[in-house]
């Protein structure tokens, strides 16, 4: 049990399904078998929890991870006080944002010191962490300043294929302009490091088209012509074992099927689309760039549902999975993406 890596769980927005997800994922025998799950947000809230669904759970609030019991019925939650009453089910304020922001924070600084090795969070509201006073888009960008990151990206794993995006929160105008041979390029490298990095030996990736059928040589669009295909020769002719560009209607299938360790997508939803569609509730998203391992699901705080005991905490069973699965190489992480890279 000792040898098993130590994961730091947030709850997400706390009147959303995140509370509800972690308690039920870090309860289940398949989760603690693979690792050490320690909780962090508000004990309330859980303790609320148990008590509402009528969970056989005992919560442990704890201040430091050296006082978790890891121990079968009990779920131990790093104890932020931030929450200090009950909360309406899927009311949006800037208590439960200030809530979900510092429980980031602290899963971070965890992560930083190597007190945990590796951070799974559930799934926040932006409205409630803006009203917090938070500008930021998302997590993935909180990371980025928590860990003094600036070159971070999403890497999506579903099915044993893993999703890179040379763009992601952006108009698909705006997506479009930056798709450039010198951006190409870098995200090509990226995601290839990061095939690496996380233990694929000689990696295969594959470069999405952008337009219908590849772009048919310049009559559908000349971005492949001009931009990728040039990306990737260059690649290659570094050593890289890329492709493309390749269809996007079918290179996400062959990758599914085995042809490639890796596919990068060129805007967020050509990617989050196919991986969604294939299984949505299987997609883990992957921070890579970072010196710390991140993974989280990519479902929303379904507040319609927050409360009632019917939030399916399967996607956060894979982001747990994933984080054990992963976690022999965060160690690696801090010297590969240094702080402030």
């Amino acid at each position: 049990m000792s040898e098993l890596p130590i994961i730091a769980v947030t709850l997400g927005d706390p009147v959303g399904v995140g509370p509800e997800i972690t308690l039920k994922t870090l309860a289940e025998p398949e989760s603690l078998q693979m690792a050490r799950g320690v909780a962090v947000g508000d004990a309330i809230v859980l303790e609320r929890l148990v008590r509402h669904l009528g969970l056989h759970l005992e919560v442990n609030p704890i201040a430091t991870v050296a006082d978790a019991r890891f121990t079968t019925g009990v779920i131990d939650v790093l104890n932020l006080g931030v929450v200090r009453e009950d909360l309406q089910w899927g009311e949006v304020n800037a208590t439960v944002g200030a809530a979900a922001l510092g429980a980031i924070e602290v899963a971070t600084r965890l992560a930083l010191a190597g007190e945990v090795d590796a951070v799974v969070t559930a799934p926040i509201s932006k409205e409630a962490i803006r009203a917090a006073g938070s500008q930021h888009l998302g997590q993935t960008e909180m990371f980025g300043e928590l860990t003094g990151s600036t070159r971070y990206n999403t890497m999506f794993w579903v099915s044993g294929l893993k999703i890179f995006f040379a763009t992601r929160h952006l108009s698909l105008r705006e997506a479009i302009d930056r798709i450039t041979r010198e951006n190409i390029e870098y995200a090509i490298r990226e995601a290839y490091t990061a095939l690496e990095v996380f233990g694929t030996e000689k990696p295969r990736l594959a470069v999405a088209a952008l337009n219908p059928h590849g772009g048919e040589g310049g009559r559908f669009g000349d971005e492949e012509v001009v931009v990728i295909a040039p990306a990737v020769a260059a690649a290659r002719a570094a050593g890289l074992d890329v492709v493309g560009p390749l269809p996007a209607d079918s290179v996400f299938h062959q990758g599914i099927q085995g042809q490639f360790d890796g596919v990068l997508a060129l805007y967020h939803d050509q990617g989050h689309i196919a991986s969604k569609t294939y299984d949505l509730e299987g997609t883990v998203s992957v921070t890579v760039g970072l010196p710390i391992l991140r993974t989280s699901v990519d479902h929303g705080t379904e507040f319609d549902i927050a409360g009632t005991g019917r939030a399916s905490h399967s996607a956060m069973v894979a982001a747990f999975k994933a984080a054990a699965t992963l976690a022999p190489y965060a160690r690696k992480l801090p010297s590969i993406y240094p702080p402030g890279r």
